[in-house]
């Protein structure tokens, strides 16, 4: 099967629910922590059953919690940057973490989507339904000579202001 397939045949949509490995990470995670591991694992436990994602035309939402619902909207638009992050034991485990940068100031990324098996498709799509939110592509847009591109329009808007300016300046002096 060649890769276009493969990359054709990826659905985000289906993904609503981190890998059961995920749930192997966590307790490796707290059986680290030697004797606070009930304390560690509970925790992570419940965040584990109450985890969702959910992809839409718009954004990415991720919600947990059962005492306290926490949940994570982003629209497409507001992604900045997007990291795939793999540990020794994510990748023992084929899981890997794909973080969600945003221009909201926090240093860290604004969410993670934990327990994922797929992270370059998944990093591809979310790339993808970026830049067309925001109206980018790969290509160069494509004009005609008698239609002026925004640039060229928001460029002559200038101009003409940058023109009214100068004018008012000089009949100002000469006034004076």
């Amino acid at each position: 099967m060649s890769d276009r397939q493969m990359d054709d045949s990826f659905d985000p949509t289906s993904i609503t629910r981190p890998d059961p490995a995920l749930l192997n990470y966590y307790v490796i995670a707290a059986i680290a922590s030697l004797i606070a591991f009930p304390f560690v694992f509970t925790p992570l436990y419940f965040k584990y059953k109450t985890l969702v994602y959910k992809f839409d035309d718009k954004g990415v939402s991720m919600s947990w919690g059962l005492l306290f619902k926490r949940e994570i909207y982003l629209t497409y638009r507001r992604i900045q940057d997007i990291h795939v992050t793999r540990n020794f034991v994510h990748r023992w485990l084929g899981l890997s973490s794909v973080a969600i940068q945003t221009a909201s100031g926090s240093a860290g990324a604004e969410m993670t989507i934990e327990g994922i098996t797929q992270p370059e498709k998944l990093r591809d799509y979310l790339y993808a339904q970026m830049r067309g939110a925001r109206g980018e592509t790969d290509e160069p847009a494509a004009t005609s000579a008698d239609e002026p591109s925004r640039e060229d329009e928001a460029l002559t808007l200038l101009c003409e202001i940058r023109d009214e300016l100068r004018r008012r300046h000089d009949a100002g002096e000469a006034a004076s």
